[in-house]
């Protein structure tokens, strides 16, 4: 049996077990495409399944949709990507990978050390606020206010 060349978003909806949904708001930022038949129904082409599964597998891993759409935007928009296009994307992010693998290290570490405090105080617990670094932002959530001492604060 041959497959078809293109996908309606349920038959895609069906063989990625994304919903159509999600499929369309991929297409609205632009992770994925699809043409428009006469009666401006979406078709997908078959190769749009492994970017799909791609997406999927590296919003799994954490990465952000930012992250997502440049390394699909290297990716060719013609034809399925080969191996090559995926060990090459994939080569970028492994330093990236490694990296929060190595930072969820260290929080589970300082989660399991932490387990009988119960402060649940973010002005000083260790985990969230390690040595009250924040207060020299100011009161309240300062710690949030940036992605910077977000990370530092819950990673450190």
């Amino acid at each position: 049996m041959r497959l078809p060349a293109t996908l309606t978003v349920g038959e895609l909806s069906a063989r990625s077990g994304v919903s159509a949904s999600a499929l369309r708001f991929y297409e609205e930022k632009q992770l994925i495409g699809a043409e428009r038949t006469t009666g401006n129904q979406r078709r997908y082409a078959r190769h749009t399944l492994r970017r799909v599964a791609f997406i999927r597998a590296a919003q799994r891993v954490g990465l952000s949709l930012e992250e997502i759409a440049a390394a699909l935007a290297s990716l060719p928009d013609s034809r399925t990507p080969t191996k090559a296009d995926w060990a090459r994307v994939s080569r970028d992010w492994t330093a990236r990978i490694d990296q929060q693998i190595s930072d969820l290290e260290r929080l589970k570490a300082k989660l399991t050390g932490c387990v009988g405090c119960g402060c649940l105080s973010l002005r000083n617990c260790a985990l969230s606020n390690p040595g009250d670094e924040q207060a020299a932002h100011g009161p309240g959530p300062a710690w949030l206010s940036t992605p910077e001492n977000q990370a530092r604060s819950t990673l450190a």
